[in-house]
């Protein structure tokens, strides 16, 4: 593995919304580093061509992989991808996932699960396939987006909410596990804020965005 001080970034989600708008600000700040500290970044969506223009504006800095991270032989791809570009991995951030609104008897098994499946076990996947790479290098940082909802849930945020509190707990515990190995774990709560949740999530009629 690389042993240079350029700090290496994965963020999923990078389309719109939080990702992109972390992936711009890391970029950002990365190119007013000394050359020997500027940031690496490889920024993840289901889409990455919507990230062209990133790749565009900082080719020797950011790499754009393409990512479901439901799926863990797209995961495990997508890391190995980030380290035959850059070499290493100091901070993951968790960030893709979308909301949903309904009433607990209203919304699907589908919908429940697939919720489930992309907000708590998602980061889950993501988190193992670093881990290894993170131990091998004694450092690390590992940011989990949550939300208001993972400590404080409203009416008909029962799925969501639910997912979002069950990542809050895996990230406690993850904080006292690594620790000792010089990992850092950090969840984000951040309440309601316009994003594109609503636009590019599968179902549209029952989404808000607020993580």
């Amino acid at each position: 593995m690389s042993s240079n001080n350029k700090k290496v970034w994965l963020i999923t989600g990078s389309s719109s919304g939080f990702g992109r708008a972390l992936a711009e600000a890391v970029l950002k700040h990365g190119v007013s580093e000394a050359p020997a500290k500027q940031v690496r970044l490889v920024a993840t969506a289901r889409k990455p061509e919507q990230l062209n223009d990133l790749v565009n504006q900082y080719p020797e800095t950011v790499k754009a992989v393409r990512l479901d991270i439901t799926n863990k032989t797209a995961v495990k791809a997508a890391v190995d991808a980030t380290l035959e570009a850059f070499g290493r991995i100091d901070v993951l951030v968790n960030n893709a996932g979308y909301g949903l609104i309904g009433a607990l008897e209203e919304v699907s098994d589908e919908q429940i699960w697939r919720n489930f499946d992309t907000n708590l076990f998602g980061a889950i996947n993501m988190i193992r396939a670093v881990l290894p790479i993170m131990r091998q290098q004694k450092s690390g940082h590992i940011v989990n987006m949550s939300a208001i909802a993972g400590f404080s849930n409203e009416v008909g945020f029962s799925i969501y909410g639910g997912a979002k509190f069950a990542l809050e707990g895996v990230s406690e515990a993850l904080h006292g596990e690594l620790a000792p190995l010089g990992i850092k774990v950090t969840i984000v709560e951040p309440g309601p804020f316009r994003t594109d949740f609503i636009g590019r999530s599968p179902f549209g009629r029952l989404l808000w965005s607020i993580a």
